[in-house]
C-alpha cells in the first residue's frame, strides 16, 4: 500500500480538489476521480466523496491505493463498438480524412485509455505509428472533443504532418461546423474574439475584452490566448438556434467557451452549462451537438482539398423533435 500526504499552500487556495491533486502529484485529474470513487483519498481525516470539494490552505490530503493501480484501470472496460462508427472519407498516399464519431477520443489522455481514434488508427494503417512528434497522437495534427463528430485530418507521411502542422499554426486551414445552441439571437451573424484561459476549476474560460478607457492595456485584464469564432444562424427553433460556425484558432474547447460566454451554450454540453437553460422535460441528447462539417487544407502539391461529414442520424433526429 502506498500512502502520499500533501498539504494545501496559499496558491491553491479555493481550488477543487481532483485540480490541486492534478498539479501536485503525478497523477491526472481522471485517475485522482477514479481514487475519490473508490475511496481512495482522504480529506482533513474523512474520506473524499467529491472531486469538486474545494480545499483551502492548510487542509490535509492523503492519498492511498495499491503499488500498482490497475484494479482502477481494469474497470474500464475495452468497448471497441465505436470503431465501427469511423468512416474514412479519403484514403491517399500522403493522408487520411476520416469521420470521427462523438464519444470516442482522438488520443489517449494520462489516464491511459485503450479506445481511441490513434489507437485504431495504429491497428488500421501500422505505417503511422510513427509519424509525428508524439508517440501517444502519430499522425494527429488536429483533435475534436470526445462527445462532438466530424471530419478530422491524418497525416501519413512526415512530410504531410509538417506540411499540415504548419496550416494550422499560419490558421490558413478553413474549419465550419454546425452546431445548435440554446436561446435566439437577434442578429443572423457576428464574431465572438474573447481570449480563452483555464480557470482555477481546470474549465477553460473566455475572458472578454474591457474597455480601454478604464484599463490601461488588454493585455493586463485580457490573460490567455486570442481566439476568433464567426457565427451564422441557419434556422432559428424555437428557443434553440441552429449555427453554421467557423473558427479561426484552434483553442480548447474554443465553440463551447465561447458560445457559454456569449450566453448560448451549446445542446448537450455538460460542462458548459446554464440550469436556466434545461427544461425537466427535455430528453438528453447524450452528446455535443457540435459536428465538424467542412474541413480544407492544401495538399503537397498546393491544391486545395475539402471534406464534408453529413451531419449523424443522431442530431438530425434531435432537430426533427424540436423543429
Amino acid at each position: 500500500m502506498n500512502t502520499e500526504t500533501y498539504s494545501v499552500d496559499a496558491p491553491h487556495d479555493g481550488v477543487r480538489l481532483d485540480l490541486f491533486l492534478s498539479e501536485v502529484s503525478s497523477y491526472s485529474r481522471s485517475h485522482i476521480k477514479k481514487l475519490i470513487t473508490h475511496k481512495h483519498i482522504s480529506l482533513n481525516d474523512t474520506i473524499a466523496s467529491k472531486a469538486g470539494a474545494i480545499v483551502h490552505t492548510g487542509n490535509k490530503i492523503v492519498l492511498t491505493q495499491e503499488e500498482s493501480y490497475q484494479e482502477v484501470l481494469d474497470e474500464e472496460k475495452e468497448d471497441t463498438s465505436l470503431y465501427t462508427k469511423i468512416i474514412v472519407l479519403a484514403e491517399t498516399p500522403d493522408y487520411l480524412v476520416l469521420h470521427k464519431p462523438a464519444g470516442l477520443l482522438v488520443h489517449p489522455t494520462e489516464a491511459q485509455e485503450t479506445v481511441t481514434l490513434t489507437a485504431w488508427l495504429v491497428k488500421t494503417y501500422p505505417e503511422i505509428e510513427h509519424i509525428g512528434e508524439n508517440s501517444v497522437r502519430p499522425g494527429i495534427v488536429h483533435r475534436l472533443d470526445k462527445e462532438a463528430s466530424g471530419v478530422l485530418v491524418v497525416a501519413r507521411t512526415n512530410n504531410m504532418f509538417v506540411h499540415l502542422k504548419q496550416q494550422f499554426k499560419t490558421r490558413t486551414v478553413e474549419k465550419e461546423y454546425t452546431v445548435l445552441v440554446y436561446g435566439t439571437f437577434e442578429v443572423d451573424e457576428d464574431t465572438i474574439d474573447f481570449s480563452i484561459d483555464r480557470g482555477k476549476d481546470g474549465h477553460m474560460v473566455a475572458r472578454p475584452k474591457m474597455n480601454s478607457v478604464t484599463l490601461h492595456t488588454v493585455n493586463d485584464i485580457q490573460p490567455g490566448k486570442s481566439a476568433r469564432t464567426d457565427f451564422r444562424v441557419i434556422k432559428r427553433l424555437g428557443r434553440f438556434t441552429l449555427l453554421s460556425v467557423q473558427i479561426h484558432s484552434g483553442r480548447t474547447h474554443q465553440i463551447r467557451v465561447h458560445m457559454f460566454a456569449y450566453d448560448h451554450p451549446v445542446v448537450g454540453d455538460t460542462l458548459y452549462k446554464q440550469k436556466k437553460n434545461i427544461k425537466k422535460s427535455e430528453v438528453p441528447l447524450g452528446r455535443l451537438f457540435l459536428h465538424a462539417r467542412r474541413l480544407c487544407f492544401q495538399d503537397l502539391v498546393g491544391e486545395k482539398q475539402c471534406f464534408e461529414s453529413p451531419l449523424p442520424t443522431e442530431l438530425q433526429a434531435y432537430l426533427d423533435t424540436i423543429s
